[in-house]
């Protein structure tokens, strides 16, 4: 059985338009929904085998407080600047390139792509966890998705069980 963790990159800044796309930060509210997040998938679960993240500065921000709270060894870290704003079919023949050896994955990309695949490969799953993934894949967002079988060729559309979907809204004890 295949995990597949699908991870919007946290609220971003808009405030300089001296930066590029590529390198904008996060804002204070991302930092905290990351935060939020990463410590939501270490006890919540499942650790991941593999993490592959865009190179985007949101992305990377967004991964650094999960590698903090995940400890020591980190797992394995790819940051591929394909994954950069890319679409729902380039993110599924990446996930389906996956060695056989990775259970578990960690993506954490960009709007439309991300929230797109997740929804594509979402076949079945609990209500209203479906509906809202639907719905909106919102900055800082978590798809937790499961693979019943085959390897990581046998991706397509509407293979797999969506396990969660959680927003850092659903988390925020203010």
């Amino acid at each position: 059985m295949k995990t597949i963790l699908l991870l919007r990159h946290a609220k971003s800044a808009w405030d300089s338009v001296a930066l590029s796309d590529h390198d904008r930060p996060l804002n204070r509210r991302g930092e905290r929904s990351a935060a939020v997040m990463a410590d939501h998938l270490v006890a919540e679960g499942p650790r991941p085998d593999l993490i592959l993240c865009s190179t985007a500065m949101r992305t990377r921000q967004t991964l650094a407080p999960l590698v903090k709270a995940l400890g020591l060894p980190a797992p394995p870290i790819s940051l591929e600047k394909e994954l950069y704003l890319a679409s729902e079919d380039a993110l599924l023949e990446r996930l389906q390139a996956l060695s056989e050896e990775t259970q578990t994955v960690l993506l954490i990309g960009h709007n439309d792509g991300i929230g797109q695949l997740a929804g594509m490969l979402a076949g079945r799953g609990p209500e209203p966890a479906l509906g809202q993934l639907h719905e909106k894949y919102p900055t800082g967002a978590l798809a937790t998705l499961r693979l019943p079988r085959g390897p990581w060729t046998a991706l397509k559309p509407g293979a797999c069980e969506l396990l969660a979907f959680v927003r850092p809204r659903d988390l925020d004890r203010s």
